[in-house]
C-alpha cells in the first residue's frame, strides 16, 4: 500500500489563472476558480500525508484555496520555484505555448505535456484518431451554421445524420467542452436544431460541435494511470493500467450533471468486484489502457464510456485533466472525484492515490 510520500520532491500545486485560448476557433470555458479548490484539495490532502508542499501562503487557511496554490502564470511558476518546488503539479488545463513549457526540464512534472493537452483535448479528433485505431467508440461528425472542411452545415443536417446510418435520440456537444456543460440529448431534428443554435449562438465554446450517437446503456468512467504511478499494493505496471471502474446513475435528460451541480459521489458507484471480469467490461477496460498509450499519457486520465443498446461499450470523451477533488478541508466531506471513488473502492484513501500520483512525476 502507498503509505509513503515522496519525500525527495517538494511539489507546489498549480491552477488555471491564464484566460482560455482560442485554438481553431474554439474554446474551452474556464472553470471558475481555475480548478483552484481542487488544486487545494491537493495540496492540503498531500501536506497531511506528511508531503512537502509548496504553498504561496506561510500558514494556508484550509478554507482558503488560493493559500494553496499558484497560478499558472509565468509570475506563480516562477515565484513557486523560487519558493522551493522541484515538483509543479499542473492542475490546469495546458497547452501548446503554456509558460509551464519553460520550466520543463528544470522541475519535475505531475500532468501532461502542453502539446499533448492542446492536441487531445480536442474530443473530436481525438475519437477520430482512437477509431482509426481499432477503439470502439462513439460515432460523430462535426456541425456548424456554415459548411467547411470537413464540416458539415447546420442546414443539412438531416441529410447528414441520413446519411451516416444515425438515429435519433443524439447527443449534441461542444467539441472542447468541460464536463458536461454544453452537453444535451435531442430527440429529434427540431431539438438538435434548437440545441445547436444555442451553443453557436452563446458562443462559450466557439462556433463549431459535435453530434454524437447517443448510447443508451450503462455509463461507466475509467481513470487510467501511467506505468510510473505505482498500484495500490505498491507494485510497479509494466504498461498504463485502470483504477476499478465507476458507474455513473441519475442522469437528467440522459447526460450526467455537471459536478459544479452535483457532486458526483451523489450519483456515482464503484463497479462492483463481480464485474470486472465479465467480457464487455474486460474488453472496455483493455480498450482505455489502449487509448491512454495512444495519447501518451504521463499523468491520471478518465475516459467516460457508455454501452450500447446491444451491449458492449464505447469510448465517447477522453479527458486529459481529471477533476481531482477530495476531502479533507472544511466543507468538503462530499468532494470525492471519479478518481477517488474508484481508488476508494479498492482500499486506497484520496492522500494515497495522490501520492502515487506524485511518484508518476516525469522529467
Amino acid at each position: 500500500m502507498i503509505n509513503r510520500p515522496a519525500q525527495a520532491a517538494s511539489v507546489a500545486i498549480l491552477y488555471q489563472a491564464l484566460p482560455p485560448p482560442v485554438i481553431g476557433g474554439l474554446r474551452k470555458d474556464a472553470k471558475p476558480g481555475g480548478y483552484s479548490d481542487g488544486g487545494a484539495d491537493i495540496a492540503f490532502a498531500l501536506m497531511g500525508a506528511g508531503q512537502r508542499v509548496i504553498v504561496p501562503q506561510g500558514s494556508p487557511d484550509p478554507a482558503t484555496a488560493l493559500d494553496w496554490v499558484f497560478p499558472d502564470t509565468p509570475q506563480g511558476i516562477a515565484a513557486a520555484i523560487d519558493a522551493g518546488a522541484d515538483t509543479l503539479w499542473a492542475n490546469t488545463v495546458l497547452f501548446e505555448g503554456h509558460p509551464l513549457e519553460h520550466a520543463l526540464g528544470r522541475v519535475a512534472i505531475v500532468g501532461q505535456l502542453p502539446a499533448a493537452m492542446q492536441a487531445y483535448d480536442d474530443k473530436f479528433d481525438t475519437n477520430q484518431m482512437l477509431a482509426a485505431a481499432g477503439l470502439p467508440v462513439a460515432r460523430s461528425f462535426l456541425l456548424s451554421r456554415t459548411a467547411r472542411d470537413g464540416v458539415h452545415a447546420l442546414a443539412d443536417v438531416d441529410a447528414v445524420i441520413a446519411g451516416k446510418g444515425l438515429d435519433f435520440p443524439l447527443i449534441v456537444k461542444p467539441v472542447r467542452g468541460r464536463g458536461s456543460q454544453g452537453v444535451t440529448r435531442v430527440a429529434d431534428l427540431a431539438a438538435l436544431r434548437v440545441a445547436a443554435n444555442a451553443l453557436i449562438d452563446k458562443a462559450t465554446f466557439g462556433d463549431l460541435l459535435m453530434v454524437e450517437e447517443y448510447l443508451a446503456g450503462e455509463e461507466v468512467t475509467v481513470t487510467v494511470m501511467p506505468p510510473s504511478s505505482p498500484a495500490p499494493d505498491g507494485t510497479h505496471h509494466d504498461r498504463h493500467w485502470a483504477l476499478r471502474p465507476v458507474c455513473r446513475f441519475d442522469q437528467r435528460g440522459g447526460v450526467a450533471p455537471y459536478n459544479g451541480d452535483v457532486p458526483v459521489a451523489a450519483n456515482s458507484v464503484a463497479m462492483a468486484v463481480g464485474r470486472l471480469g465479465d467480457r464487455d467490461v474486460a474488453a472496455m477496460i483493455d480498450a482505455c489502457v489502449a487509448a491512454a498509450e495512444r495519447v501518451d499519457a504521463r499523468a491520471a486520465i478518465r475516459i467516460d464510456c457508455r454501452a450500447g443498446p446491444a451491449g458492449g461499450f464505447k469510448l465517447f470523451d477522453l479527458n486529459m485533466k481529471p477533476n481531482m477533488t477530495g476531502p479533507g478541508r472544511p466543507g468538503r466531506d462530499d468532494q470525492d472525484c471519479l478518481s477517488a471513488i474508484a481508488a476508494r473502492a479498492d482500499g486506497w484513501s484520496y492522500p494515497q492515490l495522490l501520492l502515487s500520483m506524485l511518484e508518476g512525476r516525469w522529467r
